[in-house]
Parts: structure tokens; C-alpha cells; sequence
């Protein structure tokens, strides 16, 4: 019986062990998830600074109808993405591109971009079911925003000037081009420098 006795007390003692370890745990992860950087889209070296005015143009959608970029949009902004299809990591955003079409819609019109061969481009937006977004093919496009790696995304502000832009591998990227419009941080790289300091200042 007293043998029983002790092996309760003994459970008990390393279930309340547990749980304060558990405990420490959670906090030290909630430090760390203050401490980390958010994960944002690389912005690279562009002919364009943020603020700028983008180009006007008026190119040939795959669909044949006339997309235009750039310039001032009653209310709206854009959503460039630069893609290819043979960029596997364009291809796993693809879901993530179309959730957000739904999500933003109220004030988002996303456009995506490549250049190459137009059948090719055919091919892929009606094996991938990307109907339903602009596609243009211009070689001009990509050089005014001085695009060289993909999958690349440039948000365009409804006045038509440059709000953000990068490198957006992951949902999280392309959900930091969203972000940086709201609070003014246009890239991750200006919210590190920013945050540098206040966070030297504080001893953190």
C-alpha cells in the first residue's frame, strides 16, 4: 500500500515538473518570437526607389485584351508578380496568390508578368487555372523594374507610385508587400535598420 502511496507522489512530483518545464518553454518561445525579424520579401537592387512614380504602359494580355499599368487608379493598387513557368517556387505560390485575390480584392488588382515565348505562357495558365488574372509577356516590363530573380512581386499604390517590392518565395513575402503598404516600412531590410537602434537603445 505505502508502495503505491510513494508512486502516486512520485507521478504527481513529475507531472508538476513537466508543467513547469512546459512553461519555461512557452515563455522562451514567445521571447524568441519577439526577438526574431518577420520574414519579408528581399528587396533587391531596382532602377526604381520607393515613392517613385512606376511607368505608364499598356500591354497585350495573353487573353488579348489591353492591361494597363501604372498610373493613377481610382482607389485601386496593383500587384505585379514575376513569374515563369518553369520557376517551381512561382508555381507552389500559386495558392497563395489566388487566396489572396480573394482577400484583397477590395482594393487589390494583382497582374501577372513574364516574358518568353506566349504559347508556352498559354500553356501554363490553362494548365495551372490562372484565368481569372491578367497575363502579360513583355521583356520591357521586366526590365523597368529591373527584375532579375523570380518569383519577384511589385506593389504599385493607387497614386501609381512605387509602395513595395521583392523577392516573395513564400506566402509571408507576399503577405509583407501587403504590410509594408500599411505601416510605411517598404522593405525588410528598412525595418531591421529601424529597428536596430531602438533595440540597441533598450539593451536588448
Amino acid at each position: 500500500m505505502s508502495f503505491l502511496i510513494a508512486s502516486q507522489i512520485v507521478l504527481w512530483i513529475g507531472l508538476l515538473t513537466l508543467g513547469v518545464v512546459c512553461m519555461a518553454l512557452a515563455r522562451q518561445i514567445g521571447v524568441l518570437h519577439q526577438r526574431i525579424a518577420p520574414a519579408g520579401a528581399l528587396s533587391l537592387r531596382q532602377p526604381l526607389k520607393i515613392g517613385d512614380a512606376t511607368p505608364e504602359m499598356t500591354l497585350p494580355g495573353l487573353d488579348g485584351s489591353a492591361v494597363k499599368i501604372g498610373g493613377v487608379r481610382g482607389g485601386r493598387s496593383q500587384l505585379l508578380l514575376f513569374l515563369s513557368p518553369t520557376c517551381e517556387i512561382c508555381q507552389t505560390l500559386l495558392p497563395a496568390l489566388r487566396s489572396a485575390q480573394g482577400a484583397e480584392r477590395g482594393w487589390l488588382d494583382i497582374i501577372l508578368a513574364s516574358d518568353g515565348e506566349l504559347d508556352r505562357h498559354a500553356a501554363f495558365v490553362r494548365e495551372k487555372g490562372l484565368t481569372k488574372f491578367p497575363y502579360v509577356v513583355s521583356e520591357q516590363l521586366g526590365r523597368s523594374y529591373g527584375v532579375a530573380k523570380l518569383p519577384y512581386a511589385v506593389l504599385i499604390d493607387e497614386a501609381g507610385k512605387l509602395s513595395s517590392t521583392g523577392l516573395v518565395n513564400t506566402r509571408e513575402h507576399l503577405e509583407s508587400l501587403f504590410v509594408a503598404k500599411e505601416t510605411g516600412v517598404s522593405s525588410i531590410q528598412q525595418f531591421l535598420s529601424q529597428r536596430g537602434p531602438r533595440h540597441a537603445s533598450s539593451g536588448e
